[in-house]
């Protein structure tokens, strides 16, 4: 039988990258499944078994308070007192750091009587590789050496106070005899010389938000700690940070998850997506290479520490560029980060990255001239699908059948068409030549209309793709939210389209499908074919706001804020796509990542979709157009970062603007109309 890719929908994780730990919700890491500490791609501990007198403590409770921290409390029934009530308990408290984990166990006694016992934490470690604990693989442990663990040029190494610490074969015993109650303490250092990124040492911007509504205040204070312990920077480059995509599987740099983490969160840092901006410049392709995809001018996908073998076969690069729409969400987020006030200066030094990337969306991305980007991977070992839905069945006709590649996605001519016309608005800025750029534009808007839009039961949309035969691949996807926005379709198409994505074919409740319910290929626990993605629930947010849509953009908005309770305000990287008459809340995607960056920076497109608000820092003109009434009540906004000042804002419960402080030399815009 096969091995199958582990669970982690009910584990307990704790992080702060490149360190992250997962558990049991009973605090034990137990041999096998993703349990243990990763650092850097490889798990350095994959056993701490925590017992008093020999039994396990029982547990009755668990939380994580904050990215890198978990607590847990287990019952010792057999060291208290007869009777129903609790009288000894273990209380861990777990923190983790970018080098290793400590924990602080309380032995807790309340009836006064002092009891002799043996606590014992029981270690080992695997060094299994990422890509091997994700298919489910398992390893015997590393033989330590004392208390020390080495292999692959990464080490790591137990301390204990006042312990006993023996070596019991591949493992290493602690051992505490103490009279209850007590407090011990352990911790673990780790370090590797492989390792590609360390801690950023950048924490984001915390504004003071209050709504009456306080799963939104929940939802944010939880998903900025995640996105803080998610940090990351090259060695190199220390001070240039970005999201790395995910926990556990993805944290590492990934130019699609990676910049979308950072255009989301936008309206909190320009400081990340310069750090993104800049990671991903440094590794701009400069030659063509079928065996990683690489290309002159194209922005990466993945960067790992060794090959990484994926489950469904593909055999991808340390360094791998399979991506079409990174390069083109590169160039917008350039763009959007000097709008949201990004200095003229550092803009200017990444001109010439912006031209490069410019170079492949116009030429080398329309790989048959056809006129439209498409990806075929050319490798024969890496990812058949390129865009972000890229499992190998993400990419589906109407009646369910698949589509053979070459593959044009519908969402990648928008960000191609989108980046082409924001880099020339902003070359023309700069007083910077943007010859020819607009009429490409154009030209593409044109071809795009004529060869994408199809009717069927479901409605008239664009097709999700056209696929290797130029088929219009028909199912109805959340991939055409995506076009919003982006400049390539007319108002009343826009309407249309964001009527479709309200309906509940597509909306179920607790955010957007990523395929119709109506649809052959649908299934609502499918990666890519069914499945609710945060992110790309909050990019179409994001979309119908940018397209005059507020109140529809506020509406699936309060869908995703419904399913976040579910999760603990930790938005994972997916979750089923189960309708509300199914179930009172979302059920999980048993394998997703948690926390995943851009699944935390949706909660700020929830906060700016919630407000109505835009900027242009250049212009130094603000947007403030709330829907009405406010989905969350009374919502008040203090000290959100804007041009080295802050602006704060007050919105009553009808969603009217109460109160409003800007920068110095801003003024508000006329609020648009919705339709």
């Amino acid at each position: 039988m096969a091995d199958l890719q582990p669970l982690l929908h009910d584990l307990a994780i704790a992080l702060h990258a490149p360190t992250v730990v997962l558990s049991g919700r009973d605090g034990q890491i137990r041999g096998g499944g993703t349990q243990g500490l990763l650092h850097g791609d490889l798990r350095l501990l994959s056993e701490a078994v925590v017992t008093v007198d020999g039994d396990e403590p029982e547990a009755i409770g668990s939380d994580e308070p904050g990215a890198d921290h978990a607590r847990f409390t287990g019952l010792l029934r057999r060291l208290g007192s007869p009777g129903p009530d609790p009288t000894v308990w273990l209380r861990r408290d777990r923190r983790v750091t970018a080098s290793g984990m400590s924990e602080e166990m309380e032995l807790v006694s309340t009836d006064g009587v002092s009891r002799r016992c043996v606590v014992e934490v029981v270690l080992a470690a695997d060094f299994a590789p990422i890509d091997e604990i994700k298919s489910g693989g398992r390893r015997p442990p590393v033989a330590p050496d004392g208390t020390r663990w080495a292999a692959d040029s990464a080490t790591a190494e137990v301390t204990a106070e006042g312990a006993e610490a023996v070596a019991d074969g591949p493992r290493v015993r602690l051992r505490w005899t103490v009279e209850a109650p007590a407090t011990l303490r352990w911790s673990l250092r780790v370090s590797d010389e492989r390792a590609l990124f360390v801690p950023a040492g950048t924490r984001l911007p915390r504004p003071a938000v209050h709504a009456d509504d306080r799963r939104l205040t929940a939802l944010l204070d939880r998903a900025l700690d995640d996105l803080d312990g998610l940090l990351l920077a090259e060695r190199d480059h220390p001070g240039d940070a970005f999201a790395g995509a995910g926990a556990p599987w993805f944290l590492t740099l990934f130019g699609r998850d990676s910049l979308w983490a950072a255009r989301l969160a936008l309206p909190l840092s320009v400081d990340v997506a310069l750090g993104t901006l800049r990671t991903l410049a440094r590794a701009q392709g400069t030659r063509h290479d079928p065996a990683t995809g690489e290309a002159p001018g194209k922005i990466l996908h993945e960067r790992r520490r060794d090959v990484f073998e994926t489950i469904g076969g593909a055999s991808l690069p340390a360094e791998y560029y399979g991506t079409v729409d990174a390069t083109a969400l590169w160039v917008c987020l350039l763009h959007d980060a000097w709008r949201w006030g990004l200095p003229e200066d550092e803009v200017r030094d990444l001109l010439p990255t912006l031209r490069f990337a410019l170079s492949w969306i116009t030429g080398a991305a329309d790989s048959d001239g056809d006129g439209f980007a498409e990806y075929r991977d050319e490798s024969g070992h890496g990812l058949a699908n390129q865009g972000w839905k890229d499992s190998g069945d993400a990419v589906r006709f109407h009646d369910g059948e698949q589509a053979k590649p070459p593959i044009a996605l519908a969402e990648v001519q928008a960000y191609q068409h989108e980046a082409v016309v924001r880099a020339a608005e902003l070359l023309t800025a700069l007083g910077e030549a943007s010859d020819g750029l607009p009429e490409w534009a154009s030209a593409l808007r044109t071809r795009f209309r004529d060869r994408f839009w199809v009717s069927t039961s479901d409605g008239h949309y664009p097709a999700l793709a056209l696929d290797g035969d130029k088929r219009p691949v028909d199912a109805l996807t959340s991939n055409i939210g995506h076009l919003l926005g982006t400049g390539l379709l007319s108002a009343p198409e826009s309407s249309a389209i964001g009527a479709l994505l309200l309906d509940p074919a597509l909306a179920s409740g607790f955010g957007l499908r990523t395929m119709s319910a109506a649809s052959g290929g649908y299934s609502p626990l499918s990666y890519h074919c069914g499945s609710v993605w945060p992110h790309d629930t909050a990019v179409v947010i994001r979309g119908l706001q940018r397209s005059g849509q507020g109140s529809r953009a506020a509406s699936l908005a309060t869908q995703l804020l419904s399913a976040a309770p579910a999760f603990g305000y930790r938005l994972p990287e997916l979750f089923s796509g189960h309708d509300v008459a199914e179930t009172s809340s979302p059920l999980p995607y048993p394998a997703s990542c948690r926390p995943q960056a851009w699944s935390a920076a949706a909660a700020v497109s929830l906060l700016m979709a919630f407000l109505g608000l835009d900027v242009d820092v250049p212009a130094r003109t603000v947007t403030l157009d709330p829907p009405r009434p406010s989905p969350v009540g009374a919502l008040r906004v203090q000290g959100l970062p804007l041009a080295g000042s802050t602006l704060d804002v007050t919105i009553d419960a009808a969603g009217e603007v109460t109160e409003l402080r800007l920068p110095p030399g801003f003024s508000v815009l006329p609020e648009r109309s919705d339709e």
